[in-house]
Parts: C-alpha cells; sequence; structure tokens
C-alpha cells in the first residue's frame, strides 16, 4: 500500500490575505570576526628595474619584452578609473579608450601595473609614436591610440597583494586580464626560456629588450633587483642644455646639446641630430624657446649658432657607445619624456 504524501510542518504559502514575513534576522554576535579587507592604497610607488648587460639564469627568473612608453598604474575604484604615472600624476583624461576598457573590466577593486603604448606596424612599441598620440610632450590630447599592457596587480577586490609573490598575482592578473586579449587592455605575456637566446631573438626582431623578474619576489617599490632589465640598444634620458641652429634643418635645429649628471654637476655629453621629424622638431622648438638662457649651464666648448637654455627637459636618447672622451655615439633622439613619468637622467660614474 503506498503511504500518503508527508504534509509539509508549515504551510508553504499562508492566507491570501496574512502578511507574509521572513523570520527576523538575528543580532550578529560581536565576538565573530570580520572578514578582514585591506585599505586600498591611494598610491603605490612603482617598482622599477635594475639596467645588467646580461639576463640573469636560473629558474626563478621569468621573462618579459621591455616596453617603450609611459609607466602608469590604473586604479579601479568604488567612484570610478583613475590612471596615474609614475610620478603619480593623474593623466585618466589622456587615455580615454584605456579607461573604457578599465571599466569593463570583471572587478570590484585593484590596481594594475603596466605600460601605455602604441605599437607600430611590426607591433613594436615606439615611443616616438605614443607621444604624437598625445599631441606632443604634456598630453594635450588624448590618445586613442594607446594600448596599455598589464604585468602586474598589486590589488584585487579589497586585498593587497604586494607581499605576495609574483606567480600568484599573475595568475590572478591572468584571470582578469586573459592571455591574447586584443583589445585596450592586453597582458604583457611571461616567457620562460633561456634568456641569453630569448634577448638575441628579441634584438633581432628591433625589440627593446628584456625584463626579467623574480618569479618568488614580493612587490617592491624602488629599484632592488628583483626586476632587472637588458637593452637591445642603450638609451638613457639627457637634459637638453642648448641647440645650434641651422636653416636646413627641421624647426632650424641642427642638433640638440645634451648633458648627464655626474655627482652634483652637470656634463657635456655631445649632441644629437638623428631622429626629429617635423612634428618633434617643432614641439622642441616650441619647448626650448621658453626656457632661453644667456649662458650655457655646462660647458659645451666652442659651439657657432648655439642657443642655450635651461637644463629642465629631458631627451630619450638612443646610442651605440661612448667614444674615449665621453661623448655619445651613433645617437638618435626618441622624445621628449614628461616630468609626470619621474624621467631619470643618465648619471656618470
Amino acid at each position: 500500500m503506498t503511504k500518503p504524501p508527508r504534509k509539509p510542518s508549515k504551510p508553504l504559502l499562508g492566507d491570501a490575505d496574512a502578511l507574509l514575513r521572513s523570520r527576523p534576522r538575528r543580532r550578529r554576535d560581536p565576538a565573530q570576526p570580520n572578514l578582514p579587507l585591506d585599505p586600498m592604497p591611494d598610491r603605490i610607488e612603482p617598482c622599477l628595474a635594475l639596467l645588467k648587460a646580461k639576463p640573469p639564469k636560473g629558474d626563478d627568473w621569468v621573462y618579459e619584452i621591455k616596453w617603450d612608453g609611459y609607466r602608469l598604474a590604473i586604479h579601479v575604484e568604488p567612484r570610478g578609473i583613475r590612471i596615474l604615472t609614475r610620478g603619480g600624476h593623474d593623466w585618466t583624461n589622456c587615455f580615454p579608450a584605456i579607461k573604457q576598457a578599465a571599466l569593463w573590466l570583471p572587478v570590484g577593486t585593484a590596481i594594475l601595473d603596466g605600460e601605455a603604448v602604441v605599437l607600430d606596424e611590426q607591433g613594436r612599441s615606439d615611443f616616438g609614436l605614443l607621444q604624437q598620440s598625445l599631441g606632443g610632450r604634456g598630453g594635450k590630447k588624448g590618445s586613442s591610440d594607446a594600448i596599455f599592457m598589464a604585468f602586474d596587480l598589486l590589488y584585487f577586490d579589497g586585498h593587497d597583494l604586494r607581499n605576495s609573490e609574483l606567480d600568484m598575482r599573475r595568475h590572478l592578473l591572468e584571470d582578469l586580464v586573459p592571455p591574447k586579449e586584443q583589445g585596450d587592455i592586453r597582458l604583457s605575456e611571461e616567457i620562460e626560456a633561456d634568456g641569453e637566446a630569448l634577448l638575441r631573438v628579441a634584438c633581432a626582431h628591433g625589440l627593446e629588450g628584456l625584463i626579467a623578474k623574480r618569479r618568488d619576489a614580493p612587490y617592491s617599490s624602488g629599484r632592488l633587483g628583483d626586476w632587472v632589465k637588458v637593452k637591445c640598444v642603450q638609451s638613457d634620458g639627457f637634459l637638453i642644455v642648448g641647440y645650434e641652429k641651422s636653416t636646413a634643418s627641421l624647426g632650424g635645429i641642427g642638433r640638440l646639446l645634451l648633458a648627464a649628471r655626474k655627482g652634483n654637476e652637470l656634463v657635456y655629453v655631445g649632441g644629437v641630430g638623428t631622429g626629429l621629424n617635423e612634428r618633434s622638431a617643432a614641439d622642441l622648438r616650441e619647448q626650448m624657446d621658453k626656457l632661453i638662457i644667456g649662458k650655457p649651464a655646462v660647458d659645451t666648448g666652442r659651439k657657432r649658432n648655439a642657443v642655450f637654455v635651461r637644463p629642465e627637459l629631458v631627451a630619450e636618447i638612443e646610442y651605440r657607445a661612448w667614444t674615449h672622451d665621453g661623448k655619445l655615439r651613433h645617437a638618435a633622439y626618441k622624445g621628449l619624456r614628461h616630468t609626470a613619468d619621474n624621467a631619470a637622467v643618465c648619471v656618470l660614474e
């Protein structure tokens, strides 16, 4: 004999006219612990790579392509998106496409570390193209061409990740920005390979170089050696101390006169005339004409038709070597660094 269905102990629905209520919520026990959440930092000083002649060896290291652009931190916050430069300046309005892509990230709060770049037709980052897309030095307009290459995750949904190992931070970053993503925020992918062989391939393809990172290291602000950079071609920031006039050259600039730091002094390291185009020459001339001074800030030797300027502008210069008397060889101008980027000036031993 089949048993009748068991009656529920309480009716599922009350009388039509009865007011249905959920059970009253119990008061929280003050002794019950809260889920610990870390306050979101307003800004994090970036981890910087230490320049080395050769890539480090060993399984403790992983490699990435070295990108040539502006170092940025994207803050995904409850009140919106902030994009900060290496120097802590707010450049959110300079990168509207990156901002929009950050709004679509599947996360409530986060801080992503990476580089804003513009890629050339071969997929290589080009600092000159980035500056052109921003309307010259200073970010006069928003760049719709720049993309953000994300390479670290410092804060994620209420948790500060800086004390976590790189491998863990990267694991979470790859969930947030999947590999092979082709939007305005992309993943700077890690490459596990022999460092020296990888460097040869990178240089053969005209890339900037490599970044090596210690996989078990926490995120440490400053230049402590957990990140190492190895360049295919040497490049540094040099102070512009003047220029030689030329009626035949773009913008009337024959050569830029450059200086490096040595102790508390500036030292003249030669000039550069290669690498200027019509737009960059016009922008340079506009900037330098505001800084003209009567006497040079550094001894440049005898120069004909030279105009001297206050040493405030930092030019990114690519070069092959140094001469025996401390001058740059085969130098080429790449662009002006902005003060917001906290560009380092070359320091001579």
